[in-house]
């Protein structure tokens, strides 16, 4: 498995990336990838068929200035910025059985984060469809989402560690399609932070995936040519 570390500058940048890993795999044959990002800058980001008008207060983003974007994946629209942790999974159909079903893709990869999660610290519980939660008031605090290639999918995920929880209310309405968990409560009481240190998560999740890794260095945060290529094809 390619292992990346990178966070790009700006919010263009770092969607367009998982991007170009998925046609890495996909398309040129690169393999599996796992990579993690946070964003320095806050921005919102629809899902594939995400639809502005319902999801986000646009006159707030507006005032704001903050930048409305789309991912490839499905799932519901979400707020990035600091302090919200993302790992990016390109898995390998035929490599993983597990995964060619759709939920018992987010069971099996949830499991794995789950797990790497309490090697560092933090307990926490799947819930239908693709959230993690914790604490007995079930809230969530990762969101996960895929698209579903030929050989390989794409999973996205988040976890908030140290994010202004504020700015979800600010920012996006109540959406349309909510777990059965949630029980109708907003944003304020539904999703919380949790204490973590995001260095340790990485390399326990990086374990999960890829064994031998047992260290990062400055080489994950290097694009190859081709990666660099397709990127600038996005831009």
């Amino acid at each position: 498995m390619n292992l990346r570390d990178i966070s790009f500058p700006n919010p263009q940048d770092n969607i367009a990336f998982d991007e170009v890993l998925w046609l890495m795999a996909e398309k040129y044959g690169a393999g599996e990838f796992l990579r993690f990002w946070e964003s320095p800058q806050v921005f919102i980001v629809l899902g594939r068929i995400g639809r502005e008008d319902e999801d986000i207060n646009l006159d707030r983003a507006c005032q704001d200035n903050v930048p409305v974007l789309r991912r490839c994946s499905g799932g519901g629209t979400v707020v990035q910025g600091p302090g919200c942790l993302n790992y990016t999974l390109v898995l390998s159909k035929q490599k993983h059985f597990e995964i060619n079903d759709l939920r018992q893709s987010y069971q099996w990869i949830s499991a794995r984060v789950i797990e790497a999660l309490k090697k560092a610290g933090v307990e926490a519980y799947f819930r239908p469809l693709s959230d993690l939660a914790m604490g007995g008031f079930e809230q969530k605090f990762s969101g996960n989402a895929q698209r579903r290639g030929r050989q390989y999918i794409m999973h996205h995920g988040t976890i908030l560690y140290n994010f202004e929880l504020s700015l979800i209310s600010r920012y996006l309405k109540m959406p349309q399609d909510i777990p059965e968990y949630r029980n109708g409560r907003d944003h304020k009481d539904f999703v919380t932070n949790v204490n973590l240190d995001p260095e340790l998560f990485k390399r326990y999740l990086a374990l999960a995936f890829v064994p031998s890794q047992d260290c990062f260095d400055s080489g994950l945060q290097l694009l190859s040519s081709q990666e660099l290529t397709l990127l600038k094809k996005f831009r």
